[in-house]
C-alpha cells in the first residue's frame, strides 16, 4: 500500500472560535492494521465506526462480553481537540452501566456528584430539588448524577477496553467508502499508511451528529434547527460557588437571558450562557468579552482561570429508524438533542448498553436474529421521546412571541408566588432511564413492569456478603436473569432445571424474608429494595435482561415464563 497524506480530523459541532489553555487529552498511537499486508479482505463479526462516548461504550460492552470486534476513529485521541469538554453530566443509569462494565469508581473519583438544583428567576429561587429524596433515585448503589468532562470517560473507556481485550481499538483509520448486501458489508478504510478494506456481519455508526453513513445510505430523519444561540466557559475560581446545579431562567447579569452553573472535574465550573439569536459567536467567545460577563456574574474582585471557551447553536434531529441493512445507528448518528437536560450522551451510552447484548447473544447462537430488531423498538422510543422533551425545554427558554412567551411569563410569575406553579420552570427535565412501552422483546401485562430499567440496588449474598443487581448480570454473563421471589416447589425447581438448562438464562432464588431457600443459586433481599427494583408486590418472578431492563414478570413459573423467555430471545 502506499503511504497517504493523511488528513487530520477536523473540529467537529462547529466550535470554530475557541478561547482559553484548554484540556490536555491523551494521544493513542497509529498502528498499522494487518489488512494493509493482507491479500484477502477479512471478515469482522462487528465493525463500530466512531470513537466518541457512544462508540466506545458499546466497544466496552462487547470487549465485557467476549465479543471480538474493532472500532475505527478517524482522530488519535478522546474528546474533540478545540472543543474537548462537551457532555459533563452522567446520570445514574449511565453510572450503573459503567459500573457492570468495570470502571465506575474511576469515575467517582474524578468527578463531582450532585443532587441539588436550583432554578432562579431574577434574584428569585422559584424552583428546587433534591434527587436523592426521590423514590427514582434512592433505591441504586450509583448516585443520581455525576459531573465529570467526558473526555475522561471516554479515556477511562479506553483503559478499561485494553484490560478486557477482545476489542482492537484503531486509531487514525477514517471510513471513506461503505457498501452492504444480503450477506456482510464492506468497508473501505484510509489511514496514514495506506487503504484497506474490510468485511463485517455488522456495522455499528456512532460517528456523530455528522455522520457519512447516515448520507450515503440516505437515512430520511427528521431535522430542526433553532436560532437559540449560547457560549460555554469552563473556569476556575478563587471563590467556590455551591456544589448544586443553578440556573436562571432570567439572570440579571446576562441581559435576562438563561444561564446553567455546573461544577466538573478538577474544580473546573461549566458556566453556559444564553445569547442573543443574533450574537457573533467570534465576538461573544473573546477572551476579555467572557470575563466582562463572569464579573457580571460572580463580581468585578473574583480571580478567572479561562480553561476553555466555545459558543454553540444546536439542532434537533431523529432518524426514522435505528437500523438500514446491516448498519445499527446509535448516539448522536440516530438523534441529536439540545444539551438541556444532559439527555445526549446519556442516551448513546443507553444505545450502546441496549445493543450490545442483543448482538452478543445472536453472535453466540443463543438468540435469533430477529432480536435485533427490537433495538429499533426500544431506542428510537427513547430517541423520540428525548427530542420531544428537549425541544419542549428550548421552548421554554427562548418562547416565541405570542401565547408561548405569555405562558412563560404567567408561569414565572406564578412560581415566585405560589409553590404549586413552580414545576412549571421548564430549564431542562433531566435525563432519566427511558422505558419502552412498544418493544417486541418484552411481554405486557396488567400489573407488570415490563419494559422498566431494574435499579441497580444492594442485595445479600447467601453468606451474607454484600452484593447488588449489577453483580448477578455479570455473573450470568450476558443470559437472561430469573429472579424468583418467594418459596419454590419440586415441580417449580425441575421447571427452572429443564429451562436453564436448554436456554440462555440463569435462575437465583430471593427467599423472603428468613425462609430457608429451595435451590442452590440464591441471594437475600433483607430490606426488599431488590423486589421494589423489580415492581413486585408480593412473591413470584422477574426475568431481567442483560441491560438491566425488566423483559416480563409474573406470579408462577408455569408455560407465560416460557412464553416470555422466548420473546426476549426473538424467537416469538
Amino acid at each position: 500500500m502506499t503511504p497517504t497524506a493523511y488528513k487530520q480530523a477536523a473540529h467537529t459541532n462547529s466550535y470554530e472560535f475557541t478561547q482559553g489553555s484548554g484540556y490536555q487529552l491523551p494521544e493513542y498511537p497509529f498502528v498499522p492494521p494487518p489488512e494493509l499486508n493482507d491479500s484477502q479482505t477479512r471478515r469482522h463479526p462487528m465493525v463500530i465506526v466512531g470513537g466518541g462516548i457512544t462508540g466506545l461504550t458499546l466497544a466496552c460492552s462487547l470487549a465485557n462480553l467476549g465479543v471480538p470486534a474493532i472500532l475505527l476513529d478517524e482522530d488519535n485521541t478522546v474528546g474533540v481537540k478545540g472543543a474537548s469538554s462537551r457532555g459533563i453530566c452522567y446520570t445514574q443509569k449511565s453510572l450503573e452501566i459503567f459500573q457492570r462494565l468495570g470502571l465506575y469508581d474511576r469515575i467517582a473519583a474524578k468527578g463531582i456528584q450532585w443532587s441539588v438544583g436550583r432554578t432562579f428567576a431574577g434574584e428569585d429561587e422559584v424552583y428546587s430539588f433534591d434527587l436523592k429524596q426521590q423514590g427514582g433515585y434512592n433505591l441504586s448503589q450509583q448516585p443520581p448524577f455525576i459531573n465529570i468532562q467526558q473526555f475522561y470517560i471516554e479515556g477511562f473507556l479506553v483503559e478499561r477496553i485494553a484490560e478486557l481485550g477482545h476489542v482492537e481499538l484503531r486509531w487514525q483509520n477514517r471510513l471513506t467508502a461503505f457498501e452492504q448486501n444480503a450477506d456482510f458489508a464492506t468497508l473501505t478504510v484510509e489511514t496514514p499508511a495506506g487503504t484497506y478494506t474490510v468485511e463485517a456481519d455488522h456495522v455499528i455508526d456512532a460517528t456523530g451528529s455528522h455522520s457519512p453513513l447516515r448520507q450515503w445510505l440516505q437515512v430520511p430523519f427528521t431535522s430542526k434547527r433553532g436560532d437559540d444561540r449560547w457560549c460555554i466557559a469552563d473556569v476556575r475560581f478563587t471563590k467556590r460557588p455551591p456544589v448544586e446545579r443553578h440556573t436562571w431562567v432570567e439572570a440579571p447579569f446576562n441581559e435576562n437571558r438563561a444561564v446553567w452553573q455546573h461544577l466538573m472535574a478538577d474544580d473546573v465550573w461549566r458556566i453556559d450562557y444564553q445569547m442573543a439569536p443574533n450574537a457573533d459567536p467570534e465576538y461573544v467567545s473573546r477572551e476579555d468579552v467572557v470575563r466582562e460577563r463572569l464579573a457580571r456574574q460572580f463580581g468585578p474582585d473574583t480571580e478567572v482561570e479561562i480553561v476553555w471557551v466555545g459558543p454553540y447553536a444546536y439542532r434537533s434531529e431523529c432518524v426514522h429508524r435505528m437500523r438500514e441493512g446491516r448498519v445499527f445507528f446509535m448516539g448522536d448518528s440516530a438523534k441529536v438533542v439540545s444539551p438541556f437536560g444532559a439527555r445526549g450522551g446519556n442516551t448513546g451510552v443507553a444505545d450502546a448498553d441496549n445493543l450490545a447484548w442483543k448482538l452478543a447473544a445472536v453472535w453466540r447462537g443463543r438468540a435469533h436474529p430477529a432480536l435485533l430488531e427490537s433495538y429499533g423498538d426500544e431506542r428510537l422510543e427513547a430517541a423520540q421521546q428525548n427530542v420531544l422533551v428537549t425541544n419542549r425545554t428550548a421552548r421554554f427558554l427562548r418562547p416565541a412571541d405570542g401565547v408561548e412567551r405569555l405562558f412563560r411569563n404567567a408561569a414565572i410569575g406564578l412560581a415566585k408566588k405560589h409553590p404549586f406553579a413552580r414545576t412549571l420552570m421548564n430549564t431542562g427535565r433531566m435525563a432519566v432511564a427511558n422505558p419502552y412501552s412498544r418493544s417486541r422483546a418484552c411481554t405486557y401485562a396488567e400489573g407488570c413492569a415490563a419494559g422498566q430499567s431494574v435499579q441497580n440496588v444492594a442485595l445479600r449474598w447467601a453468606n451474607g456478603s454484600a452484593g447488588c443487581v449489577n453483580d448477578l448480570l455479570n455473573w450470568a454473563g450476558g443470559d437472561l436473569l430469573l429472579l424468583a421471589f418467594g418459596p419454590l416447589g419440586r415441580a417449580d425447581l425441575q421447571r427452572l432445571k429443564t429451562l436453564t438448562a436448554g436456554a440462555p438464562m440463569r435462575a437465583v432464588q430471593v427467599p423472603v424474608g428468613r425462609e430457608r431457600a429451595q435451590a442452590v443459586e440464591q441471594v437475600r433481599d433483607p430490606e426488599r429494595h431488590l423486589r421494589a427494583a423489580c415492581q413486585l408486590a408480593g412473591t413470584g418472578w422477574a426475568l431481567v435482561r442483560p441491560d438491566g431492563y425488566l423483559a416480563a414478570s409474573g406470579e408462577r413459573i408455569d408455560g407465560r415464563l416460557v412464553a416470555a423467555l422466548e420473546r426476549s430471545l426473538g424467537l416469538r
